[in-house]
């Protein structure tokens, strides 16, 4: 295979070449599966971009919680509204860390605050607000706006499938319309095909509206994900990639095929101060478990030569 500048951050390590070898092998080699079957899946948050010290979607909602608590402020003395006014992220980190070792009791406050935000709103607004918050926001210890604030390396292997005939999504824990209005500029991936968490809907005939509803449909993770691979996909994905505990069934919904997959399980061990935080809470049961499961662990410290895109210069004043 002739894609050396394909998979440019990528260094030259076991991992690239396993990478490598396995688009070789179902495209042009020995296990090859017809381009219709070849489906790769990757999860968003701590994936394809960073999820520490929260998730992107929590510093929006933090935004909503302290408006919300500026008009009732009987609502700052609770949480997760207390967190958000106080800026305790620390608090609303470790509640999604205690959601990935099976410890729902801060999360599910998490969530049920979560659907109050959206409720009656048309799908349009919150489009619209949403991308307003992506105009202008930017990762809060990175400094950098979001766009730039992606993985460039696996943005490189997004296009390095689609090259070799795979088709992409993203599947993931993280809000599905809170993704979409981001996806393809940052990811070069379309509305249809981000399947995530989804807020619970309504049809408001009087003025042709979809809107929200105060409930949550489904949280997609976990056990949930292969479930919504096949409502939305219907094929058994040949790719996976995620980075939690979270993730673990679809990496083995990939591995589990006839024509077992690729299911790579993205490390964050880099201490060489690049931006990205080492830290495993929240993946240490994935992590232990990749050997036996068959997973490819990607070490951001080893693998990656780039992590971010490069920074483009500001536009001279005319």
């Amino acid at each position: 295979m002739t894609d050396s500048d394909d998979l440019s951050s990528w260094s030259d390590t076991a991992t690239r070449r396993a990478i490598e070898g396995f688009v070789w092998s179902v495209v042009d080699g020995p296990d090859h599966v017809p381009e219709a079957e070849r489906v790769a899946v990757f999860d968003n948050d701590g994936t394809l971009w960073p999820e520490k010290p929260m998730p992107t979607q929590l510093q929006y909602i933090v935004q909503q919680w302290r408006a919300a608590a500026k008009l009732a402020p009987e609502l700052a003395q609770q949480q997760p509204y207390l967190a958000a006014v106080s800026g305790d992220f620390v608090w609303l980190g470790t509640a999604i860390d205690k959601h990935y070792d099976g410890d729902d009791t801060d999360f599910t406050v998490i969530l049920d605050a979560l659907v109050g935000l959206t409720d009656g709103m048309s799908v349009e607004d919150y489009a619209r607000s949403v991308q307003e918050f992506y105009s202008s926001a930017q990762h809060p210890t990175l400094r950098r706006s979001y766009a730039d604030a992606v993985y460039r390396p696996m943005v490189e292997l997004l296009r390095f499938l689609e090259k070799h005939g795979f088709t992409c999504y993203i599947v993931s824990g993280g809000e599905r319309d809170f993704m979409r209005p981001m996806t393809e500029a940052n990811y070069g991936i379309p509305p249809e095909r981000v399947v995530g968490t989804a807020f619970g809907l309504t049809y408001d005939v009087d003025n042709a509206e979809v809107r929200y509803a105060a409930s949550l449909s489904f949280f997609d993770d976990g056990e949930e994900k292969p479930i919504r691979i096949w409502s939305r996909i219907g094929r058994r994905p040949l790719f996976a990639a995620g980075n939690s505990n979270g993730d673990m069934a679809m990496l083995d919904f990939a591995r589990g095929g006839s024509q077992p997959g690729l299911a790579l399980l993205i490390h964050h061990d880099d201490d060489a101060e690049r931006g990205d935080v080492p830290y495993d809470a929240g993946a240490e049961k994935a992590l232990s478990a990749a050997t036996a499961r068959g997973y490819t662990v990607v070490s951001v410290r080893d693998d990656w030569e780039r992590v971010f895109p490069d920074l483009s210069p500001p536009a001279k004043p005319r």
